[in-house]
Order: structure tokens, then C-alpha cells, then sequence
């Protein structure tokens, strides 16, 4: 059976590993680290777990592509929380002798939960006005309403039609597109199947909900955002690539768009000199769409449970390129 020596958690910003799972269970001799500040690039992430056999990561916080993994020559597992992780090589891991193991899927109703937190946040002006508030104003904006508005639904998958029952809850018009939408099922919910060039000039607030890929990274650029009205918002708690970053900052800037609120970003955290912490009309979180109790019991749970099925030699939940 494998030999764990060293196990390390990567990313635990909030010291939560150990409150949601009993680590003092990994195998007598293996020694644990968990990391609670972001490493940094591939260079500092080498640098810091060359020693490891096991890393433990959570979802796409620290990436491992080929060149990382190529330098981290004693890891033997790396457990990603979820199911999936775009920002690890399977193939890469594949080749170089890595295990690497999931979890259960969690974190899909808190992420729709939010998206309607960032929408409220959005068309209530919150934090002006909580800021307003507490310096002593009273009253400084109009919200608007939901109730009769539409809502464009960019992919209508699991976290899209939680997304979309909701907003059909509050009287509004929901209409989705996504490359591979069925239209009968759209209809079921409730929702209007429509193009997306459609959807983004008609809708009142536009929310995104597709996974990363090839085929959506950019899936909304220069000409994309263009269409949307000069007063629509836009809610992104998805995946950063799947907007033209700079392009959605100058119609900001400029006044082309009425607001956005994004729980993503390209970098992440979000450097201190990034752009976006003074860009207007916008309410940015930083990335807390499956951040909360449930989910983070089922992910550490679950990434202890695939450290010892593996030191058993009997590893589960083995993703495979």
C-alpha cells in the first residue's frame, strides 16, 4: 500500500479544513500542512510543495498545468474538491505517475443563491447605500423593480434553471440561450428559448451559468456586449474567461452598460492594483458562489475520504483524461 508522508491543503483562506473534516485520521507518520494564504504562480507553487506526495486542492484556486506538475517529482495524489477541475492536466498527471481524485458535485444551489444576492445587490444599489448609512446619509438612490422585467439566461443547466425558477418567482420574463439548449425543456420550466444575440439586446439583466471551455472562453467580447442596452446589468458567477474582461470594463467605463456584478475574476485573489476595484457601476465578491458550510463539509470530507482510500490502496473517485 502507498506510503503518505507528507499531505498539504492548499487555499484555505477561511482555516476551515480542519473544522469540517478529522484530518488527525491520515495515516500514523503522515504530516500535514495546510496553506492558508494563495501560493502565487507556478514558480512559488513548485517551490513550495515539491516535498508533497499529497496535495489536497480546492476547485481551480491553484492551478496545475503540465509545467507545474513536471516539477513536483514525489506527488503521487492531488485530490481537487468537485467533480471536475479545468485547472488541472490530467493527461500531464497521467503521464507523470499522479493520481488525481474528485469529490461529490456540491456548491450548485448556494452559486444560484448568490446570483440573486449579486442581482438584489445590483438593482438596490446595497453597498451605496449600506456605505451611505453608515456614514451618516439616508436615502441616495432608486432601485428598480424585477417584477414584469426579463431575465437572459445564459446556459440552462443546473445552477441556470435554479436561477431561472427563481426569476420566474418574481413575475419576471425568463428567456435563456446556451449552444446545446432544449428548447422543449426550456419551455417546461417556463422559460423562452431564444438566440443569444436576441437575449442580450431584449434582456433587463443578463446572468451567466456555463461551464469553462474551449468553446465558451470569450463567449461574450466586444461585439457580444454591444448588443446589451445601455442600461442592463450584467451577473457573472461562472467563470471569469467566458467574458472579455477589458471589453466589459470600457463599456463600464464609458457608460455603454448599466452595471455588473461578478463573483469571478482572471486573477485570483484579485491583485491590489487590479482595475476593477475602481470600476464603476459594479458589485464584486470574491468568489464565493460555493463557499459555504454544506459545501465545504462535502468537499473536505470527501478529500480526506480519497487521502486514505488511496494509502488503503484502494483509491476512489479517480478522474482520467
Amino acid at each position: 500500500m502507498p506510503e503518505i508522508r507528507r499531505v498539504a491543503i492548499l487555499d484555505d483562506y477561511q482555516q476551515a479544513a480542519h473544522q469540517y473534516a478529522d484530518w488527525s485520521t491520515l495515516p500514523e507518520g503522515a504530516r500535514l500542512t495546510v496553506f492558508t494564504e494563495h501560493l502565487g504562480g507556478p514558480d512559488e507553487v513548485t517551490a513550495a510543495l515539491e516535498p508533497f506526495d499529497v496535495i489536497v486542492a480546492m476547485r481551480e484556486r491553484t492551478a496545475f498545468p503540465a509545467g507545474v506538475l513536471d516539477r513536483l517529482p514525489n506527488l503521487r495524489l492531488l485530490v481537487t474538491t468537485g467533480p471536475a477541475n479545468a485547472a488541472i492536466d490530467l493527461a500531464a498527471a497521467e503521464r507523470d505517475g499522479i493520481l488525481v481524485s474528485g469529490t461529490r458535485p456540491a456548491g450548485l444551489t448556494p452559486t444560484a443563491e448568490l446570483t440573486w444576492g449579486l442581482i438584489h445587490a445590483l438593482t438596490r444599489s446595497l453597498p451605496t447605500e449600506d456605505a451611505g448609512l453608515r456614514r451618516g446619509g439616508w436615502q441616495r438612490t432608486v432601485g428598480r423593480e424585477l417584477h414584469g422585467r426579463r431575465l437572459g439566461v445564459i446556459g440552462l443547466g443546473n445552477v441556470g434553471t435554479r436561477v431561472a425558477r427563481v426569476g420566474l418567482a418574481f413575475g419576471m420574463d425568463v428567456v435563456a440561450w446556451s449552444a446545446h439548449l432544449d428548447p422543449r425543456r426550456a419551455t417546461a420550466l417556463g422559460v423562452t428559448p431564444l438566440g443569444k444575440e436576441e437575449l442580450l439586446a431584449t434582456s433587463d439583466v443578463v446572468t451567466l451559468h456555463v461551464p469553462l471551455s474551449p468553446r465558451t472562453i470569450g463567449l461574450l467580447g466586444r461585439e457580444e456586449l454591444a448588443l446589451m442596452r445601455p442600461d442592463a446589468l450584467l451577473i457573472n458567477t461562472s467563470r471569469a474567461p467566458v467574458v472579455d474582461e477589458a471589453a466589459l470594463l470600457a463599456a463600464l467605463t464609458s457608460g455603454a452598460l448599466g452595471g455588473a456584478a461578478l463573483d469571478v475574476h482572471s486573477a485570483e485573489p484579485l491583485p491590489a492594483d487590479s482595475p476593477w476595484r475602481d470600476a464603476p457601476r459594479t458589485v464584486l465578491t470574491p468568489h464565493l458562489g460555493y463557499v459555504t458550510d454544506a459545501t465545504y463539509e462535502v468537499f473536505y470530507r470527501d478529500a480526506l475520504d480519497d487521502v486514505l482510500a488511496y494509502a488503503a490502496g484502494r483509491p476512489v473517485r479517480v478522474l482520467a483524461p
